[in-house]
């Protein structure tokens, strides 16, 4: 039998909201596979693990900024949110995206940029404040989108300055109309996603393993119903058409009025601007998302659950 650490048992207590002995049943079931473990409590109806995998454990600033018809998105974490209205920190972090948004760039060609400032390169100065500040800090991750014609559009949420804030969004649009219209137009449609949080833009860029993995949980629930497999398989499509409606920009209802499609939403705005608009992708950062915090006495609840379950 595998080893159930309290570790493991925290982990999949965080990425599922279920109980700890729950968590412990599933994880022993499951040979202590997490994946499968967070499965096995969806299919009992214990966890709800699409909307609690993507908590946030971590603080620092999300950033964008545009550049013509580019635009970036960085994450710099940092140990306290105090870090977020410290000006050194939120000029770092803006100055990373403008960095990122006039070129392509990795976590590590980032780092090694020039640097308007006391140090001479990003990663340095990231240093130089870790000293002065006390906290140690990291670039988590960057990501630019372009396109050759339209707009990039920019959204910061929860902003803590201007282009900085806990949530950041890109939406590129591929159009050769008013540009301020196609802006306001992105704006928007970056709101939603800042709102919802959708995995694709649409259904043929979905993962395919997220989707097997959904179309398995699914066929379980379906079959617990008892009823005859041709009727199973309706039932699985209907709700994987409602996984969809769910996960798929293109799919999904737009949160403005509760009732349009997005793909509908883009169609409708391109016939009223008089040119085709093409929504060509979009990205996300939400600040610490999948990154937890340690919690020192976790471990002893663990073990002291386990001697009066025991």
């Amino acid at each position: 039998m595998v080893d159930i650490s309290p570790n493991l048992v925290k982990e999949l207590r965080e990425k599922s909201g279920a109980g700890m002995m729950d968590c412990k049943k599933a994880l022993a079931e499951n040979n202590g596979d997490i994946e499968a473990a967070v499965d096995w409590l969806r299919k009992k109806g214990l966890a709800a693990a699409a909307k609690k995998s993507g908590r946030v454990a971590a603080e620092g600033l999300v950033g964008v900024a545009a550049n013509g018809t580019s635009a970036a998105v960085v994450e710099i974490n940092a140990e306290t949110d105090f870090i977020a209205r410290n000006p050194h920190f939120q000029a770092l972090v803006s100055q990373a995206c403008e960095i990122a948004a006039a070129s392509d760039c990795t976590v590590e060609s980032l780092s090694k940029s020039p640097f308007k400032g006391e140090a001479p390169t990003v990663g340095e100065e990231m240093i130089r404040l870790i000293a002065v500040i006390g906290e140690n800090m990291s670039i988590r991750r960057v990501q630019r989108l372009s396109v050759s014609k339209g707009v990039v559009a920019t959204y910061i949420h929860n902003a803590a300055a201007p282009g900085l804030g806990r949530i950041g969004v890109l939406v590129a649009l591929e159009s050769t109309g008013d540009a301020s219209k196609l802006q306001d137009f992105g704006k928007k449609i970056a709101m939603h996603i800042a709102a919802v949080g959708p995995q694709s833009l649409d259904i043929s860029s979905l993962d395919p393993a997220a989707l097997e993995r959904e179309r398995a949980v699914l066929v379980d629930q379906a079959r617990a119903s008892g009823r005859p497999e041709e009727v199973i398989q309706k039932m699985v499509e209907g709700r994987v058409r409602k996984f969809y409606e769910e996960v798929v920009l293109l799919e999904q209802v737009f949160v403005m009025d509760g009732k349009t499609r997005i793909a509908d939403v883009v169609e409708n705005f391109a016939k009223e601007i008089g040119t085709p608009v093409t929504l060509k992708a979009f990205e996300r950062f939400a600040l610490g998302e999948g990154i937890e915090k340690q919690e020192s006495d976790f471990a002893a609840e663990v073990q002291a659950q386990a001697k009066i379950s025991g």
